[in-house]
């Protein structure tokens, strides 16, 4: 305690100090300023050059300006053109953008249409081993995880993308794996 009311003490003094220094003499203060002369005070004029008119203004012809004929928007705008409304033809599937496709040779389709079936199958089983068993969030999660790329996969496989089935395939198999481990 005898420190901190010491410290408060040698900067309260300072700061006093400080002050007074500011402040001015407190015996002998500057006197405040009148306004009243200030009031009355006079503005100088400048004494005028000479008589031979050099001191004049030029006369400098100041020209107005014609004012544009209008201002605003014209009454009758252009006629809008009319559009010729074609009808949607309904389509029943969503047009899809063409995707691009590698070249496969016979045997690299037949072994990707294998390994996609095959990856299917096992992410079936999986899946269908937890169908029973209560689920939770985690692993409700990684179930429609497994079905979202199953899903893909068969998409994939209508498109005859066989790289795309083998590899969405592949993600279901591990995802489902992870899922019937953690049963």
């Amino acid at each position: 305690m005898e420190r901190g009311k010491g410290a408060r003490g040698f900067l309260l003094a300072p700061v006093c100090l400080s002050l007074m220094v500011c402040g001015g003499c407190l015996v002998k203060k500057r006197p405040a300023a009148h306004f009243v002369t200030i009031a009355l005070a006079h503005p100088v004029v400048p004494a005028p050059v000479g008589q031979d008119g050099a001191g004049e203004a030029p006369d400098l012809g100041v020209e107005a300006a014609p004012m544009p004929a209008l201002l605003g928007v014209p009454r009758n705008p252009p006629a809008k053109p009319k559009v010729v409304a074609v009808a949607a033809q309904p389509s029943a599937e969503k047009a899809r953008e063409p995707e691009i496709v590698p070249d496969l040779s016979t045997e690299e389709v037949e072994a990707a249409k294998a390994d996609a079936q095959a990856s299917l199958n096992v992410a079936e089983r999986n899946l269908g081993a937890a169908k029973g068993k209560a689920l939770n969030a985690a692993q409700a999660d990684l179930a429609s995880k497994v079905r979202g790329f199953m899903k893909a996969a068969r998409e994939a496989m209508k498109d005859s993308d066989w790289e795309r089935a083998k590899t969405m395939g592949k993600k279901a198999e591990v995802l489902s794996r992870e899922l019937a481990g953690g049963l």
